[in-house]
């Protein structure tokens, strides 16, 4: 079966209300933190990571799972802000952008996050909608709803982040 897939309007409705919900639910979106502490990361896929970084007022780790949206070469992940500028995490790692990655294979690996350009931000977007169009689907408008702002796939607003490995 070629072509693609779109989901009936109350249906996509119904996921976009219940994404917006989740994104805004601060202990799910932090339910698997012990997971991936318990080395278990491998079973949340290679879709997501755990970023720790540090508060930039109090200097104590911090813990956020993100959805990698692009991964450009193999000491390369891609993340974005669903928050925008606002989020504490993107907020941290521009006051101190030595951080710590932990993926399903890899555990507390040394990185250093990097805001995108607008330019490179929009081509990891692009390869996101292309790889994975019925999950952007659902997510673009949770997100939208989350940052209150429309979301250009060509010059898209939100804030996002390379993490570069600094150790294999």
């Amino acid at each position: 079966m070629t072509g693609s897939y779109t989901l009936p309007p109350a249906v996509a409705d119904r996921l976009v209300r219940l994404a917006t919900r989740a994104l805004h639910n601060r202990h799910l979106m932090r339910a698997p933190i012990w997971l991936y502490r318990a080395r278990l990361g491998f079973l949340l896929g290679s879709r997501l990571l755990m970023l720790e970084h540090r508060g930039r007022k109090t200097g104590l780790r911090r813990y956020v799972i993100l959805e990698v949206i692009d991964h450009p070469e193999p000491d390369r992940y891609v993340v974005v802000s669903g928050f925008g500028t606002k989020a504490q995490w993107f907020r941290n790692i521009q006051a101190d952008p030595r951080t710590h990655v932990w993926t399903g294979r890899r555990h507390r690996t040394p990185a250093t996050a990097r805001v995108l350009l607008q330019e490179q931000a929009a081509a990891s977007l692009q390869r996101y909608t292309r790889q994975h169009p019925r999950a952007w689907e659902t997510m673009k408008p949770a997100v939208e709803n989350t940052l209150g702002a429309p979301i250009d796939e060509r010059a898209p607003e939100l804030p996002m982040v390379e993490l570069h490995l600094t150790q294999p």
